[in-house]
């Protein structure tokens, strides 16, 4: 078992494989844009198809999918990537 003291111990750990989700219009094509959003910026896209959800009404969509950061810069950059993209209203 860890010791939660050690800093080791808590948080994400690189080099990892994460998920990253960006949510906005279901019209937005995002199962297309997030995925090549990654590559584009130098980031490791996992093979596989991205997760895609609606929303209830049809109207938002969450896509998700996975890719590898060697760094927390690398996992920041994900999450400055896609929010920089206008079809992209947040991301987890």
């Amino acid at each position: 078992m860890s010791n939660p003291a050690d800093p080791a111990a808590r948080g994400l750990q690189f080099p990892g494989v994460f998920e990253i989700s960006a949510m906005g219009a279901a019209a937005a094509d995002l199962e297309a844009r997030v995925p090549a959003a990654l590559a584009a910026a130098g980031l490791v896209v996992c093979p596989g198809e991205p997760r895609q959800r609606a929303s209830a009404k049809g109207n938002w969509v969450s896509v998700t999918c996975s890719f590898e950061a060697m760094s927390r810069a690398d996992y920041e950059r994900a999450h400055a990537v896609l929010r920089a993209l206008p079809e992209v209203k947040w991301t987890l």
